[in-house]
Formats: structure tokens, C-alpha cells, sequence
């Protein structure tokens, strides 16, 4: 279930607006031009900025997403068509045969529950070709990212064309040893509307990972430093290995 961020139509639709600093998503286009991915399955391409992307250049790019809010916003974007959007999550794709599959941001620590974590892997093993590539982003708990997740540090007012002045911060709420809480409020300063999403996320350990994503078939390759956020973050390379 995605969290109501993505799901409400009006929050999805301010969602760019809101972060429009997508320099996180460069590490993953010089990755996708690094194995020479010319298919690309984007899990969680939420408004289909990284999708976009691909697809400009030249990429064949499915994107699949539970939430149809952020998918209906991707779909309505220049360049939209020439994407395979989907309406679902990795469990339940069709017939695929990738080069590279992607989770970008908090995709990844987003998937909460074992199992359906697990699913995930899974449907993105199915999806790659033999040899193909997963990566994926996970911020080390040893960080403990969620300390800076208060309002003080948060807390600013945009101009968003065709909206007006949103005003919006983040609340730590919870954590609950490797399950972190939070909550996102939005103050529409036209109409004096607030709303709010409450998200968790799973701070799983390098090691937990690597154990994960081979039990499930495949080969790390290595876990790298996120170039924005270095000492914080790993990015994940797993193969799907070669059929012999």
C-alpha cells in the first residue's frame, strides 16, 4: 500500500514541485549507461521522473507503481508515451525481459514487510534478463538519518504555480528498532487546507541485504557509496546470473 503522499491526488500533484532536485537520480542514469541497459524496469517510478529520463534517451523503460495518483501524474508529462506505465507493484508483472531493474530513493526501505519485500526481489529477478542487473538504494541505519526528521530542520514554504504557497515539514513519529515512522504535513496557505502522510521505513543492514538478495538468486556485485549522500547510504548492484 503506498503511503498517502503518493496516493491523494493533490499531494501527488505538488510532489515535484516540492522536490524538484532530482541530481540523486544522475547516479543511476550513468549506471544504466554503464551496462548498457537499453530495457529498464523502474520499480516504484512514483511521477516517472527517472522513467522520463531513461526514455529520453532512447531507453525502453516500463514503470510500475501502487499508486495511481503519482502514475496519473507521470502519465500526464512531455514524453509520457513513450513509457510503459503499470498500475501495480513487482509481484504481479507481466512478461518481462530487462537489462537493468531500478528502485530509486526510499522504494526500497519503503517495502516494509518481509514478505512482500521478498515478493519484490523475486518479481525483479523474473523480470531481468540473464545477467541483467538490480540496484537499488538503502540508507545505513548506522546514519540514523532519522534524528535530522523534525520540523525545525524541515520546515519551508513553496510557490507552486497553479496551487499557491504550500507550506510543508516532517515529524519524526516512531522508531521501532529497524522500522522508522514519520509524518509529512502540507499546509495549503490558499485555501487553509491541511494534509498529512505518515510513512514507514525499513533500515535493513548491509549485511541483511546481501543475505536477502541471494537468497532469492542473485549475485552482489557491490554495495557503493551514494554519491549524494556519501558515508550514508549504500547503493546496491546485484546480477541475475548468466543461464548455462
Amino acid at each position: 500500500m503506498a503511503d498517502e503522499g503518493f496516493r491523494d491526488p493533490r499531494l501527488a500533484a505538488i510532489y515535484d514541485p516540492l522536490d524538484p532536485d532530482r541530481r540523486d537520480l544522475d547516479a543511476y542514469v550513468r549506471i544504466a549507461e554503464e551496462f548498457g541497459a537499453r530495457r529498464v524496469l523502474d520499480i516504484g517510478c512514483g511521477t516517472g521522473t527517472f522513467a522520463l529520463m531513461l526514455a529520453g534517451r532512447g531507453v525502453e523503460v516500463v514503470g510500475v507503481d501502487p499508486a495511481r495518483a503519482s502514475v496519473d501524474v507521470a502519465r500526464g508529462k512531455p514524453g509520457s508515451e513513450r513509457v510503459r506505465w503499470i498500475d501495480g507493484d513487482a509481484t504481479a508483472l507481466p512478461p518481462l525481459r530487462v537489462d537493468l531493474v531500478t528502485m530509486t530513493a526510499n522504494v526500497a526501505q519503503a517495502i516494509v514487510d518481509p514478505e512482500a519485500w521478498r515478493g519484490t526481489l523475486r518479481g525483479a529477478y523474473e523480470a531481468l534478463r540473464p545477467g541483467g542487473h538490480l540496484v537499488f538504494e538503502t540508507r545505513d541505519p548506522a546514519a540514523r538519518a532519522w534524528e535530522q526528521w523534525n520540523r525545525e530542520a524541515s520546515c519551508g514554504v513553496t510557490e507552486i504555480d497553479g496551487v499557491g504557497a504550500v507550506e510543508s515539514w516532517v515529524d519524526l513519529v516512531k522508531v521501532d528498532g529497524a522500522l522508522v515512522t514519520f509524518r509529512w504535513t502540507y499546509v495549503f496557505r490558499d485555501d487553509e487546507t491541511t494534509l498529512t502522510s505518515a510513512s514507514t521505513l525499513r533500515f535493513r543492514e548491509r549485511g541483511e541485504v546481501t543475505e536477502e538478495l541471494v537468497a532469492e538468486g542473485f549475485e552482489v556485485r557491490e554495495a557503493r557509496g551514494a554519491p549524494d549522500r556519501p558515508g550514508k547510504e549504500f547503493v546496491f548492484i546485484a546480477r541475475r546470473p548468466e543461464t548455462t
